[in-house]
């Protein structure tokens, strides 16, 4: 008995990048559908992908409503023989991707990713834990069609206490799914639990907050922070853009800043950061919360001559798309600019970029015209990524979305 449905055969010349193994296969390089006994694979089924000589390359999961008609499960090679897509090679993969990030948790660091779709051969699946809860996403169909699969190698592999979904996202309609959240196994979580990183702590609320709850790939970049507040950041002032619940201004803190200024549009999430300021043992006048939008509010600063040592732009995904670079080019380059006016002599600028549109030469152009056009002097001292339970398989540069860039300027 076969574990596919159907052979889907590349185009001529197309098959270079799965020799790579990268794992996913756009509409546009496939020339023919060899449908099977069922017929025409459906949504979620696992498929054999062969290049145009007929070499077998693969086996993938089978979605037609996306631009990634599908991604890969299993790559051929002549030494090896042929994985079956079954619930074995699901565990397996889910018990290797846990394991393989123990060294990372301890008492200090109760939060982390388990599961980072591709980059653990798990395309569309993405688990965090917080404490004794799992908060999960299923992305796309294929992994949607292993759902209870996956639930129960979570729960044998972690012991946790409930499995929360939040797959609340619009990258599933793209796949002829619809946005879920809720619930999915074992006990709910709390409305807020405690995570700790290192020294800190922060108020987490898996139902509500951001992605899955928390931004845990700024787990590194946050210790960071702190390292060089310690480090020679003792009384700075600190302005920290897009700062959600104040994750960078707890850090910095913690280094031995004086103050720091949090601006967020979001009321609750500004809330959320008192609370975490409180719940460090900072006073009010240590983290300040301001409700604002940060292009205005950088100039209104401006205005009023205002200067810190330590700005941290950690704005939201400007572009989706390779069609929205441009848009999202100017708005990297207006903030970095209108910081650069406010930062005192030999004061850092730390900023940020989750656009996976915008690559790191680029990323590193923005900020250098920002500067010129702010007619500031600058050098960049540190590139800053994702935190190592994000990690990024060699073949798929993709996985790599977010970048930092630590600049000190004259």
């Amino acid at each position: 008995m076969t574990d596919f449905t159907a052979d889907v055969l590349l185009k001529k010349g197309r098959e270079a990048s799965l020799r790579r193994h990268h794992p996913w296969v756009f509409s546009g390089a496939i020339a023919s559908i060899n449908a099977g006994t069922k017929g025409k694979p459906e949504a979620g089924d696992t498929v054999r992908v062969l290049s145009a000589g007929g070499e077998v390359l693969g086996k993938a999961a089978w979605s037609p409503e996306s631009q990634i008609r599908a991604r890969m499960w299993t790559f051929d090679a002549p030494q090896r023989a042929s994985e079956q897509v079954d619930e074995s090679l699901i565990q397996q993969r889910i018990q290797h991707a846990i394991r393989r990030r123990q060294p990372l948790r301890s008492d200090k660091r109760t939060a982390l990713r388990l599961i980072y779709g591709e980059s653990d051969g798990l395309p569309g699946l993405v688990v965090d834990q917080y404490g004794d809860f799992l908060s999960c996403q299923f992305l796309t169909i294929g992994i949607e069609r292993w759902r209870d699969t996956v639930i129960n190698a979570l729960q044998a592999e972690t012991g946790c206490k409930g499995i929360y979904e939040r797959s609340d996202v619009s990258v599933r309609k793209h796949e002829g799914l619809k946005e879920q959240s809720g619930r999915i196994w074992g006990e709910a979580p709390p409305a807020q639990l405690v995570i700790h990183e290192h020294d800190r702590q922060y108020q987490v609320s898996i139902a509500s907050g951001h992605k899955t709850g928390y931004y845990l790939d700024q787990y590194d970049n946050r210790q960071w922070v702190q390292q060089l507040c310690a480090r020679q950041g003792q009384n700075w002032r600190v302005l920290n853009c897009f700062s959600y619940t104040g994750g960078f201004g707890i850090a910095a803190l913690a280094g031995g800043a004086r103050q720091v200024v949090n601006v967020d549009a979001s009321e609750p999430a500004l809330q959320s950061a008192a609370a975490n300021a409180a719940l460090n043992s900072f006073a009010d006048t240590q983290s300040v919360q301001v409700q604002a939008n940060v292009f205005e509010y950088l100039r209104e600063l401006r205005q009023q001559n205002e200067q810190f040592d330590l700005i941290i732009l950690d704005p939201p995904k400007f572009a989706d798309t390779r069609h929205q670079f441009k848009k999202a080019a100017r708005a990297y380059k207006d903030i970095a600019m209108q910081a650069a006016h406010l930062l005192s002599p030999g004061g850092y600028l730390i900023n940020f970029s989750c656009s996976g549109a915008i690559d790191m030469p680029l990323f590193q152009k923005i900020t250098a015209d920002a500067l010129l056009d702010a007619e500031r002097q600058g050098a960049i001292t540190g590139f800053l990524s994702q935190s190592e339970d994000h990690p990024v398989a060699l073949a798929f540069p993709e996985a790599r979305y977010l970048k930092g860039l630590v600049s000190v300027l004259d």
